[in-house]
């Protein structure tokens, strides 16, 4: 079901790059109190949670599993407004880094990418075997929105009672187009730069895996590096493949978990392309919240002049409340 969000910017922030880079860039974020735990992944990996202070309330109380979006980790900004916010409410909230994002390159040639879902079922299955008696849900951002979608419609028996997906890139051909066009090529550029700089790293830490052969130095662009890097490290065979196996946006219908999925429509990364026509697209699981303005992963509404409201993270923490 489409419907149309409350949600409504501040008025010196009604410009999507602006929301974008003042929830990401600029706005003051809190430094929430955290524990790292590592998990030992089957193919002898390791993937990195943080975990808010609220770990061990009660029994019966939710566990928020939290996927951050790409080069993201527990310092992104959005991430720290949801871990303080949910520490607040008493809820336990964990985020899950993907491979190689936590500060430390990991050990396998591959990492992640949009449609990664092993990592996601492991984790998510690790954690609700080990508090049984407590409903789980799950948010994701941008990347890891999409990629918790990807995981909703394609895995059997999910241990989950409720999704969020923020800002997911529902068809990551039209993101990658959009990416190439305007001042949103600065998203690219900087995006590029951090996922060139995690593979060198990689590269220096682990020679033998000759991830210099993938040339990665020379890209440029979403295109180019998913075809020449994504696609050659994760069995895709060209980029095209890449995106048509890990875009979500025909996978809506096939999701049956209660999700809800927010969206600006003046996001800077996407297109119209991204959104679903109307509400036969999707399940009657699936509740997408589409708001006017917001940018990516920004939504930030009227509050102190030069500050403004996160309104992002409580809706989350709203939405999985009303809802688990």
């Amino acid at each position: 079901m489409i419907i149309n969000s409350s949600f409504r910017p501040a008025w010196w922030l009604r410009n999507p790059h602006l929301q974008t880079l003042w929830a990401s860039k600029v706005q003051p974020a809190p430094c929430p109190a955290t524990t790292r735990e590592r998990l030992t992944t089957p193919d002898n990996d390791f993937l990195d949670l943080d975990w808010n202070n609220c770990r061990h309330t009660g029994a019966d109380q939710p566990l928020i599993v939290a996927f951050h979006g790409l080069t993201g980790s527990s310092n992104s900004r959005y991430i720290r407004h949801l871990l303080q916010v949910t520490s607040e409410a008493g809820i336990a909230c964990v985020l899950m880094h993907f491979r190689g994002c936590s500060g430390e390159p990991n050990r396998t040639r591959g990492s992640y990418h949009s449609g990664h879902t092993a990592d996601i079922k492991f984790v998510i299955d690790t954690l609700a075997k080990r508090f049984a008696t407590r409903p789980v849900a799950a948010v994701g951002y941008s990347l890891g929105g999409n990629a918790l979608l990807k995981y909703l419609a394609t895995e059997p028996d999910i241990p989950l009672h409720y999704a969020v997906s923020v800002s997911p890139p529902l068809v990551l051909a039209e993101g990658a187009k959009r990416m190439s066009k305007g001042f949103s090529r600065l998203y690219q550029w900087n995006l590029i730069k951090q996922m060139k700089r995690a593979l060198r790293d990689k590269d220096q830490r682990y020679p033998a895996m000759n991830l210099s052969e993938l040339n990665y130095q020379a890209v440029d662009d979403f295109w180019s590096f998913d075809n020449n890097i994504t696609a050659v490290l994760h069995g895709f065979d060209s980029v095209t493949d890449y995106y048509t196996k890990a875009s979500t946006l025909n996978d809506l219908p096939a999701i049956s978990t209660p999700t809800h999925i927010i969206f600006a429509r003046d996001d800077p990364f996407f297109s119209e392309k991204c959104l679903p026509q109307d509400n036969h697209s999707m399940s009657a699981a699936v509740t997408f919240e589409i708001a006017g303005h917001g940018g990516h992963v920004g939504f930030i509404g009227p509050g102190k002049l030069f500050r403004g409201d996160n309104w992002l993270p409580r809706r989350v923490t709203s939405l999985i409340r009303t809802n688990v």
